[in-house]
């Protein structure tokens, strides 16, 4: 039986090998359209890359370009997406390998000149937000106590990510299915963090309380064109 899935992931796979085959040019700063060689990223991650649960694509919208090109770099080496509980994660590896260093970094241009509209997200996750107030702040030392993201410390910002897509992947840090290859130097720091969660109540609340600080994260970029 096929599983249909998967197929939104295998299309995007075969349009990125096609545009694989010219070098990538970066795209403009200002967005305007999609580009065509980035038309499979929207297959999965949506229109303006606000995600897509029901094929396990996070919500790209919002990402600093600095984690994107991390993330980018780990599937390309294998650090990501090569454990095989992570079946999201390898369906994501191949993708990024088939690009050059070139091609990715156009990736990356392409994500971060897409307008942040925080206003679209939607939350799921029902927990005591009052709970993970104190869970979090093991998270705070890197994310920031608003949620905000750390660059020197290369610390993504969680607040205004999808709460589904954090639940996912503390999930993945706790079961070893994320951070476990030695190169993945990050990610076995996360993992390392994650310790102090003990089980599902425990990752719901603290992601619930990651839902309170969206509404308090400052939106600059809501307005941009």
């Amino acid at each position: 039986m096929k599983d249909y899935k998967r197929v939104p992931m295998l299309l995007g796979l075969s349009v990125l090998l096609h545009a694989g085959v010219a070098e990538a040019q970066a795209p403009a700063t200002k967005y305007t359209a999609v580009p065509d060689m980035f038309i499979y990223c929207t297959t999965c991650h949506g229109v303006e890359l606000r995600g897509n649960s029901s094929v396990d694509a996070p919500r790209l919208n919002g990402m600093e370009d600095w984690y994107v090109r991390n993330q980018m770099r780990a599937f390309a080496g294998g650090w990501r997406g090569s454990h095989s509980a992570d079946l999201t994660g390898m369906e994501m590896q191949p993708q990024a390998a088939a690009l050059t260093e070139k091609q990715r970094e156009a990736a990356v241009q392409f994500v971060a000149a897409v307008p942040v509209r925080l206003s679209t997200l939607s939350f799921t996750v029902k927990g005591d937000a009052d709970r993970g107030a104190d869970l979090y702040r093991t998270c705070s030392a890197c994310h920031g106590a608003g949620g905000e993201g750390n660059a020197a410390l290369q610390a993504p910002r969680l607040a205004g990510q999808s709460d589904w897509y954090l639940v996912r992947q503390l999930e993945k840090y706790l079961a070893g299915t994320r951070g476990h290859d030695p190169a993945d130097t990050l990610g076995i720091q996360m993992r390392s963090a994650t310790s102090v969660l003990t089980g599902a109540d425990d990752v719901l609340d603290v992601v619930a309380y990651i839902n309170s600080l969206t509404d308090k994260l400052s939106q600059p970029s809501e307005e941009n064109p």
